[in-house]
């Protein structure tokens, strides 16, 4: 008995062509995982498509903000974003990180951190920041296997004031 072979993905920038695939994932993230994400699944329902297109469009070029995708050629599977943090200018907060459930543990996390990583470099920022809910050990262990390291330091979730994110960083 053979397994079915597993389709080769790349992980690239995001294009505006890819708007309506984005806003798939996106519910698709919203779903799977909502205390991850600034936003909900409801508002993200209601978001016109015309809206989603302009914020592709805005994150697929530039230096301030990306986002990157993990794209097998049909619906995308994984999702990265980076963006600058005018206190600290040396600095790349990666956000809305997420790998489709049927994908975890492939390596897509660490190509699509990795993209993030090279984009912050070309951008001369060395160094990734980002958070993760207190508890989440899955997350905390697979960012700890990219070389993240927990700083200590302690945000209150900007959306729910019942839970508190750990900060994570590493080199670019």
């Amino acid at each position: 008995m053979t397994s079915a072979p597993v389709p080769t993905t790349t992980v690239r920038r995001v294009r505006p062509a890819d708007a309506a695939r984005m806003r798939a994932l996106r519910l698709e993230m919203l779903a799977d995982s909502p205390l991850a994400f600034l936003e909900t699944l409801a508002e993200a329902a209601a978001r016109p498509h015309a809206e989603v297109t302009a914020r592709v469009a805005a994150v697929s070029r530039g230096d301030q903000t990306a986002q990157f995708v993990a794209d097998p050629g049909g619906r995308l599977v994984g999702h990265a974003g980076g963006t600058v943090l005018p206190a600290e200018p040396g600095l790349t907060v990666v956000y809305a990180v997420y790998v489709t459930p049927a994908r975890r543990g492939s390596g897509l996390l660490g190509a699509l951190v990795d993209e993030v990583a090279a984009w912050s470099r070309a951008c001369g920022r060395p160094e990734l920041l980002l958070e993760v809910v207190v508890g989440n050990d899955r997350a905390y262990r697979a960012y700890q296997k990219l070389g993240f390291v927990d700083t200590g330091v302690r945000v209150p979730h900007p959306r729910i004031p019942a839970l508190t994110e750990l900060q994570m960083r590493r080199p670019a």
